[in-house]
């Protein structure tokens, strides 16, 4: 039987995470890109833990955490004046990662790097032109001249022509009409650590630390009436807000300027065709949020269609895609909004409750704590979607749909291992002591063997626990026919081999 291919359309973070969860569950992946070659600049920078855990997982993360900037700090000023520092990075009993600044093309250089040794580079050079759908395949009309997947996956961004040609609608507003950024070298007088923010009025001003020697990113809406040149707003406001002579931006590495829009597809799939990152979902960069949310849904698709490809599970398991990750892009759409109009001001009372109550509230421990957590992404759970449904659980216990942090495990033949490293070949059933056959072979008729590892660890309780390949919990519980029914409902009526 000829092998399921699946075409991957957009070579950025989320297309390159979708091929490389893929290509090491078995299916054959191509990823097609129309740019001559990889992007050496990029908006988005920064992973949260839970970008950096995905990328773990999918074995790219490599030396990312070395070569970046670990952010202790978000200073916020308002009128000149420094109101709030927030720390961010501090280790939590949930989040055990720093995040990390770096620029969006040094983590597509770690994903092309996995892909590679996968077997699979990027095709540069391959515009998608046009798409048809047939029953069992998808037909892309190229520069060169069709060719066919059984599966398409567009990941190329706002512009997606995948969506379009699939007749996905995106709707959404602007945000911001126009938003400035520069990559710079300066000598500021702010830590290596720490990110700055000036607000004053309807104007607002961010410098990030770049991985380099005195290397920043500034970051502004354009205010009314400013100059076309990029370099000459954003310096004048880094003179007015924090006092710096123009003599202090030394070189321009980068300028860029675009329009912030806040956009969701009304749909993730139609047929063969399926959306994430960008193609799916846009928004304010405001909180770090894009690059993160994209590899989420490249990590939760990979699994799902690499069981539908393997005929293991029918296709009625990539609805649970949609029903899972669109939800999460809708509150970040909102949250990131919102974020945004605080910190813009845009009218008088929003000035003041910015100015007066939530700049300050940002000092509390309590009221840090908590924007953390829920900036790393890790409080991210599963567990009211399609897949989440089960038992009845104790509070205190994980339920199906709730993320598994990462621990040690010991193999069945005694050796050491982690269980997100297990993680990227598949599966993962984790008991207290050594295996019960009963339950391996459950999850084996369902899974396959190569679809997954059985692990010991004295933190699984007294219960299995059958763990995702996104870390997410799928069943817990003791009873070979409970895991035999929960399989049965995730899988759909997939052949069982």
């Amino acid at each position: 039987m000829r092998s399921p291919t699946v075409a991957v359309v957009g070579a950025g973070p989320t297309g390159l995470a979708t091929a490389c969860g893929l290509r090491a569950a078995g299916v054959f992946v191509r990823v097609l890109d129309r740019a001559a070659g990889p992007a050496a600049t990029s908006r988005a920078l920064g992973l949260q833990p839970r970008g950096a855990e995905v990328l773990d997982r999918l074995g790219a993360l490599g030396d990312l955490p070395e070569r970046s900037v670990h952010i202790a700090h978000v200073v916020t000023h308002v009128d000149g004046r420094p109101l709030a520092r927030l720390r961010v990075g501090q280790r939590t009993k949930l989040v055990t990662r720093p995040g990390l600044l770096m620029s969006q093309a040094e983590v597509e250089a770690r994903l092309r790097d996995r892909l590679a040794g996968l077997g699979v580079d990027v095709e540069w050079g391959r515009e998608l032109l046009d798409v048809r759908q047939e029953s069992d395949r998808v037909v892309l009309s190229l520069g060169d001249g069709e060719e066919q997947a059984d599966w398409l996956l567009g990941c190329d961004g706002a512009h997606s022509r995948v969506r379009k040609a699939a007749g996905i609608g995106f709707p959404g507003v602007p945000v911001v009409e126009r938003f400035l950024l520069a990559d710079v070298t300066a000598r500021l007088p702010i830590p290596a650590d720490t990110v700055a923010v000036w607000l004053r009025g309807d104007t607002m001003l961010g410098a990030f630390p770049l991985p380099g020697q005195d290397v920043w990113r500034l970051m502004a809406p354009a205010p009314a009436g400013s100059a076309d040149d990029p370099v000459e707003t954003l310096t004048e406001l880094l003179r007015r807000e924090a006092g710096m002579a123009r003599s202090a931006v030394r070189e321009i590495l980068w300028t860029s300027t675009f329009r912030i829009h806040r956009r969701l597809a009304s749909s993730y799939r139609h047929g063969r065709i399926l959306l994430a990152g960008d193609a799916a979902h846009i928004h304010s960069p405001f909180g770090g949020q894009g690059m993160n949310t994209g590899l989420g849904d490249a990590e939760n698709l990979a699994w799902k269609l690499a069981l539908v490809a393997a005929g293991r599970s029918s296709d009625s398991l990539l609805d649970t895609y949609e029903a899972e990750r669109r939800p999460i892009a809708r509150e970040v759409l909102a949250s990131t909004t919102a974020m945004t109009g605080m910190l813009l001001g845009r009218t008088a009372w929003a000035r003041a409750m910015r100015d007066h109550v939530l700049v300050p509230l940002l000092d509390r421990p309590a009221v840090q704590r908590r924007l953390w957590e829920k900036s790393s992404q890790l409080t991210l759970t599963y567990r009211k979607g399609p897949l989440g449904t089960g038992g009845q659980l104790p509070r205190s216990a994980p339920r199906p749909g709730d993320r598994v942090p990462d621990r040690a495990c010991v193999r069945q033949d005694g050796t050491p291992a982690r269980l997100y490293e297990e993680l990227r070949t598949g599966w993962a059933l984790l008991t207290p002591a050594a295996v019960p056959a009963a339950l391996e072979a459950v999850a084996v008729r369902h899974l396959g063997v190569g679809g997954l590892t059985t692990l010991t660890t004295p933190e699984s309780g007294q219960h299995g626990l059958l763990v995702r390949p996104d870390a997410h919990l799928a069943w817990r519980g003791t009873s070979p026919t409970d895991l035999d029914r929960a399989l049965a409902r995730i899988l759909g009526d997939g052949t069982m081999q």
